[in-house]
């Protein structure tokens, strides 16, 4: 007999199948459907001579490949894999939906096929630690674990190794989630800022994609959110809504204070371990671990809590500690791609800071984080796109004074790097943290952090 995972693939001979976007997520999509008879036309708007060795492999395997500037002209298909970065109003997809063509992701797909207990996060900062974090406490506890979705990882094709007593750990963009009609029956929202609205038509839109983590959740569901988070806690589920707090107590959920992270139940306080036991730095990590304490509760316990917190070393480009010369502290938090990620990595030095910043615009406001970088910054050093947008944050600022910060403007990343490095002494802490995306300069926040790395391992 059949499993749901071969019913499916096999129900797809025959048809006419379009996979936009051939990044990291959508390949092993492509080789599956190769793997079970299907036509496959793969969209990118990559042109040819730039595609890597694995796209073509796909051709040769029997894909059909439609590439460059007019990939999306006069496409036709039965089923159609949209790329989490493509919106699904864009008008290729709404004129194949009128054709009658069935548009999906491989995300969705996964949801439908999944057979073990899945745990979905999502919000716009801390997605990716308390998503890995998540995934540290069950294995700390024994279960087994896929960890995948935007941290990533595509889990589509693992589904046939995967069992009913499995964990399935994913995380989940704005895009990831935009037209998802599947929620996971435990989920985080970690918290809301604005984000990606270069994407979005607005702020509703963003708001309304991050809601459908939960939205199709049953009653036995559960959700996390966070309850110091202006949109997040007015937020319900379907089922059980618990929250966590770092700033007042709560009913149900996990809340700190007095340096003590607490299990609450119907108001009645556990503690569970003290927050100075987290190895990695800052508040926004103690969040973290409250939304990753509330949703594997039942799950995993404290002492499993209490040996991950003293031993996990945090995530790449998470304000990664590069390495110390002549006694300079280096960091790369290349995945703050916006305002308020960098805001929480300036709040987790006590010392002012040497910061670098600046990248892809999003289009999205700072002027929250001219107060923080006046109240947390030493030397301002701006590069990118956004360079002005934040300079203008920062000066116009009621907090500003004139050289504090000393702010330095240059064109060239690389340069930039090298001259926060040349103006740091003993003592001092140069951070990375770019409130800002990559993709002005570099393929995506990894790339940037990498990039980085180098370049200190060069000083």
């Amino acid at each position: 007999m059949q499993n749901a995972f071969e019913q499916y693939f096999n129900s797809l001979q025959g048809k006419r199948i379009v996979v936009l976007g051939l990044g990291v997520s959508n390949r092993p999509l492509v080789r599956l459907l190769l793997e079970h008879g299907c036509h496959v036309t793969g969209c990118d708007r990559t042109e040819r001579e730039k595609l890597d060795a694995e796209v073509l492999e796909l051709e040769k395997q029997g894909a059909e490949l439609r590439v460059g500037a007019d990939y999306l002209e006069n496409l036709q298909a039965d089923l159609v894999f949209r790329t989490p970065g493509m919106h699904p109003g864009n008008p290729a997809l709404v004129m194949l939906r009128d054709s009658g063509a069935t548009v999906t992701s491989e995300m969705e797909v996964f949801f439908e096929l999944c057979p073990c207990h899945m745990i979905a996060i999502t919000g716009s900062d801390g997605k990716t630690t308390t998503t890995t974090l998540v995934s540290e406490l069950l294995k700390a506890e024994g279960k087994k674990v896929w960890l995948g979705g935007n941290i990533g990882t595509p889990l589509l094709s693992s589904v046939p190794e995967m069992t009913e007593d499995d964990y399935a750990v994913v995380e989940l963009s704005s895009f990831q989630l935009m037209d998802m009609q599947r929620s996971a029956k435990r989920c985080v929202v970690t918290n809301l800022a604005p984000n990606h609205l270069d994407v979005h038509k607005d702020m509703q839109e963003y708001i309304d994609a991050k809601k459908n983590v939960f939205r199709y959740q049953s009653e036995d569901g559960l959700l996390v959110v966070n309850a110091d988070n202006d949109i997040t806690a007015p937020m319900t589920g379907n089922g059980e809504t618990r929250y966590f707090s770092r700033k007042n107590r709560i009913e149900n959920g996990v809340c700190c204070h007095d340096g003590v992270i607490y299990r609450v139940k119907d108001g009645a306080e556990q503690k569970v371990m003290d927050a100075k036991d987290i190895l990695i730095p800052g508040v926004h990590n103690i969040e973290n671990y409250m939304a990753a304490i509330a949703v594997t509760d039942g799950l995993v316990s404290d002492e499993s809590i209490r040996n991950v917190a003293k031993t996990f070393g945090g995530v790449q480009h998470r304000i990664e500690l590069i390495r110390v010369k002549d006694g300079v502290r280096f960091y790369n938090d290349s995945i703050a791609s916006s305002p308020s990620r960098t805001i929480s990595g300036l709040r987790s030095f006590p010392e002012p800071v040497i910061l670098i910043a600046g990248g892809y615009d999003k289009h999205i406001p700072y002027d929250v984080l001219g107060p923080e970088i006046c109240a947390h910054v030493k030397k301002l050093f701006l590069t990118g796109a956004t360079a002005q947008k934040i300079y203008d944050a920062v000066v116009g600022c009621a907090e500003y004074e004139q050289g504090k910060p000393e702010i330095v403007m240059m064109d060239d990343f690389a340069e930039t790097v090298r001259a926060a490095a040349a103006s740091a002494k003993d003592g001092d802490v140069v951070l990375l943290s770019p409130a800002s995306a990559s993709f002005d300069r570099f393929k995506n926040f990894e790339v940037r952090g990498n990039f980085f790395r180098q370049l200190v391992m060069e000083l």
